[in-house]
């Protein structure tokens, strides 16, 4: 199988990287692009050059235009990234005969309720960048290429800056935190949705009816605040000089921001469990690997 992967220097690019080599040949390319391959997803050109120079089996598609404040003010750059490239890519896929792997978000939903969403429910963004990965969702799937779409929350990683290094930043200077208390959802390590991408499209290859769209989160669910606190926890545990005595929930409404966040990001992992045969850990076995792995960096 050849593999074009798109986006591997973000978190979940770089693991991917790993868990996707044993099924073939990968060939990654970041913004930069190499050799005279495109992986810039603002140049819609350069990627219908790319696709279609390389003639893959399955394109994965790691790179996103993710800052959800900015995309407030920057609306046309996270539509091109977010909505067009993808749409683009599904339909060289979908003439090239072959998959297309592709990341959204709990963004899609307007975090109403308290329920799990499941991938049947409506979408309803409240956002610009929300918006513009709900339509690159739809894009994909009109295209009638073979995909698989993984919707994640609260995406973080041993490398790149995540909630984890901005907590441990902020532990070190400050003596108290406010932390939002009302935003619940699930951390999700950019390695286990590099592993189960390619779990999942291993049994797609032999199973194309399996196609669609997933959620992917680990077991359980936290608030931010929540979050924040076991990270702080583990990180004295392992010997990390912290200067905050307090950490304190704070309702959203406390913390204004230029996009609104959905207060419920639970993300019902049902239809992915049972489709691939999988257990997904606690969200907390995750984080606590991350930050055992980078706790040398700041001892």
């Amino acid at each position: 199988m050849k593999i074009l992967l798109f986006g591997k220097a973000g978190q979940a690019g770089w693991e991917l990287q790993r868990s996707l080599a044993p099924l073939g040949e990968v060939i990654s390319l970041d913004r930069h692009g190499r050799e005279g391959l495109c992986g810039d997803l603002m140049d819609l050109d350069g990627l219908r050059a790319t696709v279609r120079q390389v003639k893959p089996d399955c394109i994965v598609n790691a790179a996103a235009y993710t800052a959800v404040d900015r995309a407030e003010t920057e609306g046309e750059a996270a539509d091109l990234v977010n909505s067009e490239a993808p749409g683009l890519l599904a339909t060289e896929a979908a003439s090239l005969g072959c998959w297309l792997v592709h990341y959204s978000t709990d963004y899609v939903f307007d975090g109403t309720g308290a329920a799990p969403w499941r991938e049947t429910d409506a979408v309803c963004p409240l956002g610009r960048y929300g918006k513009s990965k709900a339509r690159g969702e739809r894009a994909i799937v009109e295209s009638g290429c073979s995909y698989l779409i993984f919707r994640a929350s609260w995406v973080y990683g041993g490398r790149g800056n995540n909630f984890i290094r901005t907590m441990f930043r902020l532990m070190a200077e400050r003596q108290e935190l406010k932390v939002v208390g009302d935003q619940v959802g699930v951390p999700t390590g950019a390695e286990l949705l590099a592993d189960v991408t390619a779990h999942a499209l291993r049994w797609c290859v032999a199973k194309p009816e399996l196609k669609g769209v997933y959620h992917l989160v680990p077991g359980g669910e936290t608030s931010w605040h929540e979050y924040a606190t076991f990270v702080a926890a583990l990180a004295h545990h392992n010997g990390i000089v912290l200067q905050v005595e307090d950490i304190h929930a704070i309702p959203t409404s406390e913390y204004p921001t230029p996009a609104k966040r959905p207060l419920n990001s639970r993300l019902d992992t049902r239809k992915l469990r049972h489709a691939f045969g999988l257990y997904l850990p606690h969200w907390q076995d995750g984080v606590a690997r991350v930050i055992n792995e980078i706790t040398s960096e700041y001892i």
